[in-house]
């Protein structure tokens, strides 16, 4: 609920009062002596749903729009006729009750967009932080990244500037996204080289790809999608109903910041095109964001108080979600690739393990393999490195040709389209030795 003051101008008294009256609402009215233009300020409690509709009803009354209205939180009003102003206003017509009003919703989303020279600062930590996380292979401390990344505010200003038809608030929103990408990506490439250069991390390209919080985000799949979709409907909602905006900001930094580490470690390892898949990810992700915050913030009812404004702002609104809703479906296309060329991939392992399998006899056995792939976004087998144990002083079988014939017809081409490249086989031998305990093997 909401304590709504107003600040009352010379000759509306009566009317504003008696729109208030009307509408059941308890106020208490205040002389204003200050000799400016306004005679009284007006305070009454409104359910947080009805300031939007009861404002405008003001307005329509005489109220001017630049008069003062404060509008804070009340924890708790006893009052019958406030219950009753409750029930009325539980659900409004449009269905779209339980939302703060659009002043507000413009207000919160202004607190919202940090300064940029604090925004710099969080982002540039988080980035640091989350590129630490990603080298030492810890989820706890890329979760910590997310907490303190200040990405939620820019998104949702932007999609209230949209539906709002606010062109600052909206430009700001832009402005500080965009920035925060560049920054973020900059800002873990710059760690991860003096990290690299200084022997902190002394990996190599390999065993750096290889880290399992690194390797999960290079090649995204389709699934990827929802996460971002449901963040940006998650943001909006949190915003809309008034609620605290903070876990939903940690899962939108879910969607975009391990990403942008990952891309900034690609570069300082002096493979961007390896982290390709990580940069595609961070440009879905922020547009699927914004796309969702704006259908949902426009689902829910907001619009521009002028209804002179109402048409540029819906085809606005609606050229922008066009935008980014191509946007998302091209992305959309190549995640679904990688989504198909990564099934394939899972079956070519299998296949390729099966089939050196199926050459073995006696007690040799096959302990590993290793796929390199190569390509992007359709990833395809260029090398399989197999790693056999067979029994000391007996001769290592020989595999490699028969497991190359084998392996260039598993090999598919990406989706089926086209031929397989080539993949060179290696087949590494080491000598098991099995200790026998009792005449059992152990």
């Amino acid at each position: 609920m909401r304590l709504v003051q107003v600040m009352v101008p010379a000759g509306k008294r009566e009317t504003v009062l008696s729109t208030l009256d009307e509408e059941g609402i308890d106020y208490v009215l205040s002389d204003e002596t200050s000799g400016r233009e306004y005679t009284a300020v007006v305070s009454f409690p409104l359910p947080t749903e009805a300031v939007e509709p009861v404002l405008s009803k003001l307005r329509e009354a005489g109220l001017e729009r630049d008069a003062y209205t404060v509008v804070l939180d009340a924890e708790t009003v006893v009052s019958k006729r406030f219950e009753e102003l409750e029930e009325r206003y539980a659900e409004d017509e449009d269905g779209n009750g339980n939302r703060i009003a659009r002043e507000e919703l413009e207000a919160r989303a202004t607190e919202m967009s940090p300064r940029l020279g604090a925004f710099v600062t969080m982002t540039v930590i988080s980035a640091v932080v989350a590129t630490a996380g990603l080298l030492l292979d810890s989820a706890a401390v890329v979760v910590g990244s997310m907490v303190i990344a200040p990405l939620i505010g820019p998104a949702m200003a932007a999609s209230v500037g949209t539906v709002l038809d606010d062109d600052d608030l909206f430009a700001r929103g832009v402005k500080l996204q965009a920035i925060g990408a560049v920054l973020a990506v900059a800002s873990a490439a710059v760690f991860a080289a003096l990290l690299r250069y200084g022997r902190v991390v002394p990996f190599g390209v390999e065993e750096v790809f290889s880290i399992a919080e690194v390797r999960e985000r290079l090649a995204p799949d389709v699934l990827s999608l929802p996460i971002a979709l449901g963040s940006g409907v998650a943001g909006a909602l949190s915003l809309a109903s008034g609620v605290s905006s903070a876990l939903v900001g940690v899962m939108i930094a879910a969607a975009l910041v391990p990403p942008t580490a990952v891309v900034g470690i690609g570069i300082a390892w002096g493979r961007p095109g390896t982290v390709a898949g990580a940069a595609l990810l961070v440009v879905v992700n922020f547009a699927a964001i914004n796309f969702a915050a704006i259908a949902t913030l426009w689902f829910k009812g907001y619009r521009p108080e002028s209804f002179w404004r109402l048409d540029e702002a819906r085809a606005t609104t609606v050229r922008r979600i066009g935008v980014l809703g191509v946007a998302i479906l091209l992305s959309t296309a190549v995640l679904g690739g990688v989504t198909v060329a990564s099934y394939q991939s899972a079956q070519f392992e299998t296949a390729a393990h099966e089939e050196a399998d199926a050459l073995l006899d006696g007690d040799a056995r096959v302990l590993d393999v290793a796929v390199t792939y190569g390509g992007f976004p359709f990833r395809q087998p260029t090398a399989v490195t197999v790693t056999v144990g067979y029994p000391p002083g007996t001769a290592p079988p020989q595999i490699g040709d028969a497991l190359a014939t084998r392996l260039a017809d598993d090999a598919r081409a990406p989706l089926g389209i086209g031929a397989a490249t080539a993949v060179d086989v290696s087949v590494r031998y080491i000598p098991v030795e099995q200790a026998r305990t009792g005449g059992t093997t152990a």
